[in-house]
């Protein structure tokens, strides 16, 4: 056991005094986790072309269904996506100002949040074409767990000031995956923009960049960003949540390539989930 903290203390801070934060670690890491696994097993997000997908059963079942969505907020879900995504945005904007003059680290952390969440309400707003609805008590939690995820590492890097940085220095590495990162995902992103016309609700297989060899490129650069944002950091909580992210996005993969291929009869078998040749 000493060993391991030996080890990763040489690219880590040490666990901050904080109750909290070590506890998130914890819960960040095993709910993300436990999302993936969910996803693997055919348990869906609320707001996923799978979960629709999954809900259609016997007519019984669907009279259930529609009368208990009745009672339910709906959103276009550009709009949930928006509530999603940017109370987390502020989040991140506030906290230069929360916290200045934290050091060259944590305002390149700060700042590659705050990329990242502006990226994503970009994109929302001028690359998405959305094809269904969202209900308000998704969009709510989802927007919660976005938030605490940003405060709660931006609050971890504060708690680092005055603490030796680790032996090993991984900013440099860091800002490199972050930046190959967020473009790679944004440029897959437009790829899948692409796919439909106006108006157009029907799903097509992605060609293009990445998507010849795995069908989530986009997820697989989403990880690398994370990656990236965990090197610049290098705190346990942004490692944790990372590890969390890929484990879920690996399993919502698993679920979009097993989706395909109920859905295309040419899907070609050789392109994998996530990791070229891979997986």
């Amino acid at each position: 056991m000493n060993m391991v903290m030996s080890v990763l203390l040489r690219f880590i801070y040490p666990p901050p005094p904080s109750l909290f934060v070590t506890a998130m670690s914890v819960i960040s890491a095993a709910s993300l986790a436990n999302a993936g696994i969910a996803e693997i097993k055919g348990k869906h997000m609320q707001y996923s072309k799978f979960w629709n997908n999954n809900n259609i059963g016997s007519n019984n079942s669907q009279k259930s269904s529609s009368s208990s969505s009745a009672k339910r907020a709906k959103l276009s879900t550009k709009t949930g996506m928006l509530i999603a995504y940017t109370p987390a945005l502020l989040a991140s904007v506030a906290s230069f100002g929360i916290f200045p003059n934290e050091g060259f680290r944590f305002l390149l952390v700060n700042s590659a949040l705050t990329i990242h969440f502006f990226k994503r309400l970009f994109e929302v707003l001028f690359i998405h074409k959305y094809s269904s609805v969202m209900y308000l008590d998704v969009a709510i939690p989802i927007s919660l767990s976005y938030f605490i995820s940003t405060s709660t590492m931006i609050y971890a890097q504060h708690l680092t000031l005055g603490f030796p940085e680790p032996p090993l220095d991984l900013k440099d590495a860091g800002i490199s995956m972050f930046l190959m990162g967020i473009s790679g995902n944004l440029y897959h992103h437009y790829l899948l923009s692409k796919l439909r016309e106006q108006g157009d609700k029907g799903y097509k297989i992605p060609k293009g960049g990445l998507f010849d060899l795995v069908i989530c490129p986009h997820y697989l650069f989403e990880i690398l960003g994370f990656i990236g944002i965990s090197c610049i950091s290098q705190t346990l909580y942004a490692f944790s949540f990372t590890l969390g992210t890929t484990i879920y996005l690996m399993g919502r993969s698993y679920a979009t390539r097993k989706w395909y291929l109920t859905k295309f009869q040419d899907f070609p078998k050789n392109i994998k989930a996530l990791i070229p040749f891979v997986l």
